[in-house]
């Protein structure tokens, strides 16, 4: 079975640039503390990587 990432805004996306704030949609983000399940693939590793100081991220089985 596929390793699964789980991600969790903890900050704001206010004052951030625009690319950062459409990778945060994109995971589909909206508010702090909401948290989204995305398989681990190697785009969703670079959508966190763009937005890590934003995100909390967790591998799940």
């Amino acid at each position: 079975m596929a390793k699964s990432l789980k991600i969790t805004q903890i900050k704001s996306k206010i004052s951030e640039r625009q690319n950062q704030r459409d990778t945060l949609r994109s995971l589909g983000l909206r508010k702090i503390g909401q948290t989204v399940v995305r398989e681990d693939n190697p785009v969703n590793r670079g959508y966190v990587k763009t937005v890590a100081h934003l995100v909390k991220v967790e591998e799940v089985d």
